[in-house]
Parts: structure tokens; C-alpha cells; sequence
């Protein structure tokens, strides 16, 4: 049986994923190593080119999507639940489309032409969102702020209006997982030095991010919210082509990787070769499993993935009988795959789990952009003589990010770092962890303001004397939570994510925020129908002081706890990929067990 297993090894072909044409000057290098003696395209050159890229796209998403429960409310005249409803399906699909855009880059356009291709598209569709507000929806001109109402649109009008916020969500979306895998990509994980920028790289990410959603949420809303839909929405045109253009501008500087060939298949065949191997039984000694030979993997481009004792039964497919060895002269991948190929299936199918745990604390997230403004937008929004939008609020969440990520690099890395031995302080699932400790936390400040805003609730109105400044915890909170959630999910998706799939990696963090949208919307439907029943007006009605959105809050923080627990113990089983480098030694990513001691 060895030598059948030697003489398959010898027999399949190895194919190289990234030419040499596609990464410059790097001499005679293997095909996913760079010789730190050598120049070469990427580095932070190329990476910060396309962190002012990430600052003005998501600066052009955010002066929609910062505003859009309002504008549905006031120029769409929907009522509040409704209206949440929207965004939240809208945003959800937004993120939903973050998988086409991964597949599509791993798989056939590679990331440099799917983040232009979507950039286009989200392009077209602001265009199209500028147009028909000016044509159709904003009637008379200036209606929609807080004191005007427009006048009832048409049904093309309206339509025009969807078609062009779903080409943004699904511009916006391929784009954006495409665009934070194609930065990591500018650094070579095999050096030490750019290993670690690479990680620094997505800390800096989701900084320009909120960097470019700060202008949204302070300049652009405030045009909004008086009913300059038109500017805001062109001026989000425009950064989006300026965007457009400094990506093309380093085309010739980036590092390029090839796609690597569509996963499904991999991952269909590891399957299929599991069922008809159902009765073999894998070998004590997982060495004897079949592997190429080699430093290269069989899978384009991918480094070799050593073998894990997790998810044993798919070790079946790479088990070699004496049927392997008959027939074509290299082995049908339907019915022997290697090691690597099995690992490749594990590895997602051990993210899994923690991902669907971060799914609850998406939940939190998205009520930023649908309650949060419903509730601010009822209260005293008053600062002397100037009215602060609602949504304008929502740059206390990124003060917050900006300010907890200077915390977090400058004071809790080298703490923690001294008390764990880890040189990146926390985990990536310790982050995690307390990201959603935090987020539940914002939820309870923001039940407790809803509670004292609703006793300052002037008889007769639907609004409150209590100032809007009252929720300035639970936007802080929210902020704080997500330095620890999102950032630590970027690096955690990418890192353990095989090289086939790293674009699906960083998606994984995306197709959360959609999945939690949903949720929320299913959520808010569910309240709803059980809290009107008998003629009640419910947790979220119209007039929210005649409701009591403080429980919605409430539930959605005792979710989260008990989302938590659950994570506690999944953290607790995952256990990192193990990769080997060209000299066939191992390679571990530094990722211990979540509260491994507790």
C-alpha cells in the first residue's frame, strides 16, 4: 500500500497558481515565497494606496447607507418598523454579495479586476441613485428634511430608486471583501517582518474605513437631514470615482496573485470521495494518507496544510486503496484527494462555528443604522441653536473606533502581550469574545436611555425632551466592540483561511454583518406580530413613545449573552491551520484557544 501511495505521489502533476511574470523582480523564488533580499512589487507603498481607496468608497457607501432609514421615512413616507425593515434587508444584502465577489476572485477574475469590475458597478449605481432622486423623489425640492414633506412619488420613481441601492449593494459588497484581501496580499506572509505588517494592515483597514465614514456621518448628513438629498448623494458619486481612479493609479505597483481555481469543486470531491470510501478505514498513521511530494500542494497555489485530528471521517478520501491505483495514469480526484485537499475542507468547516457565533453580534451592530436613528430622531436633537441630525450621531461610534484602536495597539498589546507571551496581545478569538461582551453591553445603554428617554415624552407628540446626547454610551460602546469584533474577525477569517480562499475568508466577516441583518429584520417582524396582537400598539410602533423599544433592546442583549456562552465553548474546540513552508517544516499561526485557562 506504501508503494502505491509512493508511486501516486510521483505520478500527479503540481501546478503553480503565481507565475513569476506576477510578482516582479522576484528572481527564482517558489511560487508563494518572497526573497526578503529582493524588491518587489506591494508592500506599504502599494497597501496605502488602497487604504484611501477603502476611506472613499466606504466615505460614498455611508452617505447612503447613514440615511437611508430616514429617507424611506420621509421622503418614502414609510413608518418606522417598515422602514427598518429595509435597511436591514438592504444592508444584509450588501454583505450577501460579499460571497459573489470572494468566489468571483478566488476562483476566475483574481482581486485586482473584481475590485474593478465592482467599483464600476457601485459607481453606476450611485449615478442612477443621484438621477432619480433628482427626477422622481425629491418633490418639491428640499422636501424631506424635518419639517417638509414630499410629495407622494411614482411607482418608477421608486423602482428606479431599488434598482439603483441594490447595484450599490452589490458594487459595495463584491468590492469590499476583494479589496481587504487584495491589500494582505501586498505583504509576504513568509517574512517575519512582512507578517506581521500584514496583520498591522487590517487594523489600519478598518481605520481608513471609519475614517471615510466619519465625513458621511458628519458633513453629508447634515446636508441630508435638511433635505439636500442630492448633494449628499452626488458627493458620494464623486469620492467613489476618485477612488476609481487612485486604484488605477498603482496598477502597475501592486503584487499580483492569480486565482486558484473554483472551490466548490475541491470541496464537492473530498465529499463525494469521502461517501464511496465510507467503509475503508483511515490508517493509524495519518502519514501514510495520500500527499503529493514536495513543497507544493496539488491545489494551484496553495501551500501544503500538515494533517489535523478534527472532523477524522473526512481523512477517508485521502485514504489510498488498491482501486486508486487502477485506470488513468494520475488518480481521479473524485476518488483519492490529498491531504491538503481534506485540510482545505476542515479548515472551513472548522471556521463554521465561530463564524455563526458572530452572527448575534451583527444583530447589535445593524441597529445602529435602523433604531438608533429612529430613536434620536424622536428626541431633543437641539445644541443651542443648531439642530444635530440624527444619524450624525453615529460619529461617536467612530471616534470610539479610532480612539480604541490607538488604545489597543499603543497600551493593551504590550500589557497583554508581557501577561500571555503573544506578541499580538489577544487572540484573534479573545477579541472576538470581547467584542461581543461589549456589544451586549451597548444594548443594555441603549434600553436604558430608550427608558429615560419615554419619561421626558411630551404628552401629545411623539417626541422627548430628553437630549439625543443620552445615547452617546451605547454608541461608544458599540464603537469599542467593534475595534475587538470586526477587526479581530478580518485577521482571524484571512489568517485561517487556506491560500485557495482567502478572499472567502475576509467574506466570511461581510456574510455576518448580512446574515445579522437579516436576522434583525426577522427579528423586529417576529416582535411585532406577538407584542400588537389585541389592538397594542408594540414594542416599535409609529410613536415610539407609546411602545417600548427599550425590550427589543433588552432581548437582543440577553441573545447575546447566551451567544456568548455558546462561543465559549466553540473558541475553546477550534484549533488553528498548521501549514508547511517551502523546506517542509511546520508552520502554525500564533492563535491559542480562547480562555484556554478558565
Amino acid at each position: 500500500m506504501e508503494a502505491i501511495a509512493l508511486e501516486l505521489n510521483n505520478l500527479t502533476p503540481k501546478v503553480d497558481c503565481v507565475s513569476k511574470e506576477s510578482i516582479e523582480d522576484e528572481g527564482k523564488l517558489n511560487s508563494l515565497t518572497l526573497s526578503t533580499t529582493k524588491k518587489y512589487s506591494g508592500g506599504w507603498k502599494s497597501a496605502s494606496l488602497l487604504l484611501v481607496n477603502q476611506g472613499l468608497a466606504t466615505l460614498a457607501f455611508f452617505g447612503v447607507g447613514v440615511n437611508l432609514v430616514l429617507f424611506l421615512t420621509r421622503v418614502l413616507q414609510y413608518d418606522n418598523a417598515e422602514a427598518a425593515n429595509n435597511v436591514s434587508k438592504w444592508t444584509g444584502t450588501v454583505y450577501l454579495f460579499s460571497l459573489v465577489g470572494a468566489f468571483l476572485s478566488d476562483s476566475y477574475w483574481g482581486r485586482y479586476l473584481t475590485c474593478i469590475i465592482f467599483q464600476i458597478i457601485f459607481l453606476v449605481g450611485l449615478v442612477l441613485l443621484s438621477l432619480s432622486s433628482w427626477l422622481f423623489l425629491i418633490k418639491p425640492n428640499g422636501c424631506g428634511d424635518a419639517t417638509t414633506k414630499c410629495m407622494p412619488t411614482s411607482d418608477l420613481g421608486v423602482g428606479i430608486f431599488y434598482i439603483s441601492i441594490y447595484l450599490i449593494a452589490l458594487g459595495y459588497g463584491g468590492y469590499q471583501p476583494t479589496i481587504a484581501t487584495f491589500g494582505a496580499d501586498q505583504f509576504n506572509e513568509a517574512d517575519p517582518m512582512q507578517r506581521h505588517s500584514k496583520a498591522v494592515f487590517f487594523c489600519y483597514f478598518y481605520f481608513a474605513l471609519n475614517v471615510g465614514s466619519l465625513f458621511s456621518n458628519t458633513i453629508l448628513v447634515f446636508f441630508e437631514d435638511r433635505g439636500q438629498w442630492i448633494i449628499g448623494f452626488w458627493a458620494s458619486a464623486v469620492s467613489a470615482a476618485l477612488g476609481i481612479v487612485l486604484f488605477c493609479v498603482g496598477t502597475y505597483g501592486y503584487r499580483y496573485l492569480k486565482p486558484c481555481g473554483n472551490p466548490l469543486t475541491r470541496v464537492a470531491q473530498v465529499f463525494v470521495a469521502t461517501f464511496k470510501k465510507w467503509n475503508v478505514t483511515v490508517p493509524d498513521d495519518t502519514s501514510k494518507l495520500f500527499e503529493v511530494e514536495g513543497s507544493e500542494s496539488a491545489i494551484k497555489g496553495s501551500r501544503k496544510i500538515l494533517h489535523s485530528e478534527e472532523i477524522r471521517f473526512l481523512d477517508k478520501a485521502a485514504t489510498v486503496t488498491e482501486k486508486d491505483f487502477h485506470g488513468p495514469r494520475n488518480h481521479n480526484p473524485w476518488r483519492l484527494c490529498t491531504v491538503t485537499q481534506v485540510q482545505e475542507v476542515k479548515c472551513i468547516m472548522k471556521m463554521l462555528p465561530i463564524w455563526l457565533c458572530t452572527i448575534i453580534y451583527s444583530v447589535v451592530f445593524t441597529q445602529m443604522a435602523s433604531l438608533f436613528v429612529e430613536q434620536g430622531d424622536v428626541m431633543n436633537c437641539q445644541f443651542g441653536k443648531f439642530r444635530l441630525p440624527a444619524a450624525s450621531m453615529s460619529a461617536f461610534d467612530i471616534i470610539s473606533v479610532l480612539l480604541f484602536t490607538f488604545i489597543y495597539r499603543q497600551l493593551l498589546i504590550p500589557v497583554t502581550g508581557k501577561l500571555t507571551g503573544n506578541p499580538k496581545g489577544l487572540t484573534e478569538l479573545q477579541r472576538m469574545g470581547i467584542g461581543l461582551v461589549i456589544g451586549m453591553l451597548a444594548m443594555v445603554a441603549a434600553g436604558i436611555t430608550e427608558i429615560e428617554r419615554r419619561k421626558y415624552a411630551i404628552p401629545g407628540h411623539e417626541t422627548s425632551t430628553l437630549s439625543v446626547f443620552w445615547q452617546i454610551p451605547q454608541y461608544t460602546l458599540v464603537g469599542a466592540s467593534e475595534v475587538f469584533m470586526y477587526v479581530g474577525q478580518l485577521d482571524f477569517f484571512n489568517t485561517q483561511a487556506p491560500d485557495g480562499l482567502k478572499s472567502f475568508g475576509s467574506s466570511l466577516c461581510m456574510a455576518s454583518i448580512s446574515l445579522g441583518n437579516y436576522a434583525s429584520s426577522m427579528l423586529v417582524n417576529m416582535v411585532m406580530s406577538i407584542t400588537t396582537k389585541g389592538n397594542r400598539p408594540g414594542w416599535i410602533p409609529i410613536n415610539l413613545n407609546s411602545g417600548h423599544m427599550e425590550s427589543f433592546y433588552f432581548l437582543i442583549s440577553g441573545l447575546a449573552a447566551i451567544d456568548f456562552v455558546i462561543y465559549l465553548f466553540c473558541a475553546k474546540w477550534y484549533k488553528c491551520i498548521s501549514l508547511e513552508n517551502e523546506e517542509g517544516d511546520k508552520v502554525e499561526d500564533n492563535l491559542d484557544d480562547i480562555l484556554r485557562r478558565v
